[in-house]
């Protein structure tokens, strides 16, 4: 993947409750074949720390692509999904490419 000026990234923070299963694990990836869909969808891919932490960083290509992304409903709704059921706790945090570099061997 290669980042572009202009670019919208989210930096999404997550531990899960414990009782979170399989349900989230199957709404999650509801939403992640979604957000595939979605015009201006560059990528996203999801890391988990050694201490339970999950980090997802999602890139689209621009602000209204982001913004649409935002507030589809489906997203909305596994949004109030994570407050009612999924999330022990989470932070996101929104920024606009301002300067990318890439270097490949």
């Amino acid at each position: 993947m290669e980042l572009r000026v202009g670019q919208v990234v989210t930096v999404f923070r997550s531990r899960l409750a414990a009782d979170a299963g399989d349900e989230y694990v199957e709404h999650a990836t509801r939403i992640s074949e979604l957000a595939r869909t979605m015009p201006g969808y560059v990528e996203h891919k999801i890391f988990t720390a050694a201490d339970g932490e999950r980090v997802t960083l999602v890139t689209f290509a621009d602000r209204p692509s982001h913004d649409a992304w935002r507030d589809h409903p489906e997203h909305r709704a596994a949004q109030r999904a994570g407050v009612d059921r999924y999330y022990e706790t989470y932070s996101i945090q929104v920024g606009v490419v301002d300067h990318a570099a890439h270097f490949t061997r």
